[in-house]
């Protein structure tokens, strides 16, 4: 990497995952449950994998796999077999620092890129306590350097009353941000656009933490379905691309769903979805708001989406090249840099990925961009909206 390029170069990555260790929950959760009702890692036919009464509900493997010598839905079989640095906090930050990364934001598994897998974990009690303990988990995890480590709460969202004490709770114990889920109309709830979402809303204001919807968090196994007999990992390909779309229609719910509006000091973080479409899809919602008279029906709406995207809403990139370049010169306070590690597709390579170091992907990929810009996009961004010093 060229030295005058990175040199005292920050690097904040605003989405990398944790592989849950066996005793998140077990750890953390009453004895009244009793062992096979908690969330727990039990080995079968040489496989570790997560189980409640019997029933799997994951597998930490096929999420494992930077450095990993296969493809999904292969991945490391065991604990043993998977690096530290995915599930300890101090083999973490060494990773991070023989990386070139000086924070990680932290985003789950087991649980759901939307928290909506919490809902397999049991009875409704259960899962409360389940999502309080992960909660939990992730402060104790940060704690090993909290200005390095970023925790991002899962929100019960299927309970608003719950969401907001427990918003209210993880503001005061060291969360920086609100994972949220993008779509839960697919689970039995109000479309994201409803008012019904406005006290989760004001409660984030109220605490200053930004809103992250990350890609998945609808219904996936409805998606990874596949009648058409292409195969596991075509089908596979093409979810983890077009899930992308979600979070557009997502962003365009909180524009024209007047979330923006009614809450103009709340963020929005679109995590995993690539930033190429950014410049066309707001151009596209502009011309729309104008020609369909949007103002006539909301004359309140004091702002065309590209004007509240701009105050309000932050795109997330880790692969693209040239149409990186084109969202981040046009909107260079609202683009943030993640590497997804150590997910499947992450930016950290593997014997079989076409994924590269962090520093070599910046390298090569951002070191056209005016040095000030290049600093918002790693670091600075991100170090505001997440109050990293």
């Amino acid at each position: 990497m060229s030295v005058s390029l990175y040199e005292g170069q920050r690097v904040l990555d605003v989405d990398t995952h944790l592989t849950e260790p066996p005793d998140v929950w077990t750890a953390r959760l009453s004895k009244k449950w009793g062992e096979d009702a908690v969330p727990h890692i039990e080995r079968r036919e040489g496989v570790d994998a997560w189980y409640v009464n019997g029933t799997r509900i994951g597998s930490p493997g096929p999420s494992s796999l930077a450095g990993f010598d296969g493809v999904v839905p292969d991945g490391p079989k065991t604990f043993d077999e998977i690096d530290p640095s995915m599930f300890e906090a101090v083999p973490r930050l060494k990773f991070m620092d023989d990386h070139g990364i000086d924070a990680q934001v932290l985003y789950p598994n087991v649980g759901g890129f939307g928290g909506q897998l919490f809902r397999r974990m049991g009875e409704p009690e259960l899962v409360d306590a389940c999502l309080r303990a992960y909660n939990d988990f992730l402060v104790d995890f940060a704690s090993a350097d909290p200005n390095r480590l970023l925790p991002v709460m899962s929100t019960p969202f299927w309970d608003v009353d719950f969401a907001v004490k427990e918003i209210g709770r993880c503001a005061g114990i060291g969360h920086r941000a609100i994972n949220f889920c993008n779509q839960p109309d697919t689970h039995g709830e109000p479309p994201l656009s409803s008012t019904h979402w406005d006290p989760i809303w004001a409660a984030a204001q109220d605490a200053g933490m930004p809103i992250s919807f990350h890609i998945g968090g609808g219904d996936i196994g409805a998606l990874m379905l596949d009648p058409a007999g292409m195969g596991f990992q075509a089908n596979f390909g093409k979810v983890s691309s077009l899930i992308m779309v979600d979070n557009m229609r997502c962003v365009a719910d909180l524009i024209f769903g007047g979330i923006c509006h009614r809450f103009p000091d709340l963020k929005f973080v679109s995590v995993e979805s690539g930033v190429g479409w950014i410049p066309g899809v707001l151009e596209t919602f502009d011309w729309q708001w104008r020609g369909g008279g949007i103002a006539d029906e909301h004359p309140e709406y004091d702002l065309l989406p590209s004007e509240y995207f701009r105050r309000q809403i932050y795109g997330c990139f880790w692969f693209e090249r040239d149409s990186a370049i084109a969202a981040i010169e046009r909107y260079p306070d609202n683009i943030l840099y993640e590497t997804d590690y150590p997910h499947p597709t992450c930016q950290h390579p593997g014997p079989r990925s076409p994924g590269q170091d962090p520093l070599d992907y910046i390298a090569s990929a951002l070191a056209g961009l005016p040095e000030p810009t290049l600093r918002k996009v790693l670091f600075d961004n991100a170090a505001a909206l997440y109050g990293v010093l």
